[in-house]
């Protein structure tokens, strides 16, 4: 059966609406075309599917089960046209991203990535470096740690060494590592990171009790507001640095993982993941 979308379109909008004068303006059209149009289509289906009030419409049975099925194509056709631009098709690309990647190194970049690839329509999800990149339909996942995770490709990114961070106030009171026995020593729910740490400078670590956290983003802001001194990423905080709010009192870092381009095995990738791991690549190499 031929139905003319004018026709479905004048439905869908009087449907909403329940008034074909409101509808007539949004369509930009008269009353009387948008009365037409319904009235032609109800004559092809041989059903009514409003009943006419002296205040306005009311859908019928057949025009409630209607509308959703015509409000949901035109929301898929308007999803698709919605993605072509500059004469080209827009891709979606999923990327689960581990929070303080996210915050500390892609966000400042994403407007460069942006220029260069308007085509790719990016949706970022952030967590704790948990993911199930099938579970949560991502095409890349973005993570800390050895690079084995089963089941994933994985591509090495860089390194970011970890080091003791702090607000400038506790660094003040700091001269050597054994220093950092007086101070909260922050800890996240890796337990070893401090103990390596402590190995690689050539002190004693002392006993670690006190707050716990999930996030590098969090104990970096406990670490700023002198809860304090905090094992972070020292890539991940540059901006922290530059403004003031933490400082790296000693150099001494260890490297415990790096951050990783994960996907899974069975996924191929489109040319949204292909631009998006050459432009990180890129990015990566130069670190």
């Amino acid at each position: 059966m031929y139905l003319p979308l004018n026709a479905l379109r004048a439905f869908e909008m009087s449907a909403r609406h329940l008034s074909f004068t409101r509808a007539a303006e949004q369509l930009s059209v008269t009353q009387t075309a948008v009365s037409m149009q319904v009235k032609n289509l109800e004559q092809r289906l041989g059903v009514a599917l409003f009943r006419r009030l002296p205040r306005g419409l009311a859908l019928t049975d057949e025009g409630l089960a209607l509308l959703p099925v015509v409000a949901q194509s035109f929301g898929r056709i308007a999803d698709v046209l919605g993605q072509f631009e500059h004469g080209r098709r827009r891709e979606v690309l999923t990327v689960g991203v581990v929070g303080t990647f996210a915050v500390g190194w892609l966000m400042p970049r994403l407007r460069e990535f942006q220029q260069n690839h308007p085509f790719v329509d990016l949706r970022l999800l952030t967590n704790n470096n948990r993911v199930d990149l099938a579970g949560e339909g991502l095409d890349y996942a973005i993570r800390f740690g050895d690079g084995a995770w089963h089941g994933t490709e994985a591509e090495r990114l860089f390194e970011a060494p970890l080091a003791p961070m702090c607000a400038p106030a506790l660094a003040a009171q700091l001269r050597s590592p054994a220093d950092l026995a007086s101070q909260t020593l922050l800890r996240s729910y890796r337990s070893d990171e401090w103990n390596q740490w402590f190995a690689a400078a050539g002190a004693p670590c002392p006993p670690l009790r006190g707050f716990v956290f999930d996030s590098s983003l969090a104990l970096a802001e406990a670490a700023a507001q002198q809860a304090g001194v905090a094992l972070l990423p020292v890539l991940m905080f540059e901006r922290e640095l530059r403004q003031g709010r933490l400082v790296c009192p000693f150099e001494t870092g260890i490297v415990t993982g790096a951050y990783w381009l994960t996907r899974l095995k069975s996924r191929p990738q489109g040319t949204a993941m292909t631009a998006f791991r050459d432009w990180l690549q890129g990015h990566a190499a130069g670190m």
